[in-house]
């Protein structure tokens, strides 16, 4: 289940600095910076990137 979550993270997270990467560089402090990324990758990650992943990998999964 960690390749999973990491096949679903690194990717987002990569997306989201690529697209709001000089919007975020400006949010001070950093804890808030944090959150703000937070706040924008976990609903994507729990909501639709996990259940795609699972049910793609449901045979590998189930090994």
């Amino acid at each position: 289940m960690a390749i999973v979550i990491w096949l679903a993270i690194y990717p987002l997270i990569t997306l989201i600095f690529t697209v709001l990467g000089p919007y975020l560089i400006q949010i001070n402090p950093l804890p808030l910076r944090t959150l703000v990324i937070t706040l924008i990758a976990i609903p994507i990650m729990v909501f639709v990137l996990m259940p795609f992943l699972q049910t793609l990998l449901r045979n590998w999964l189930q090994k």
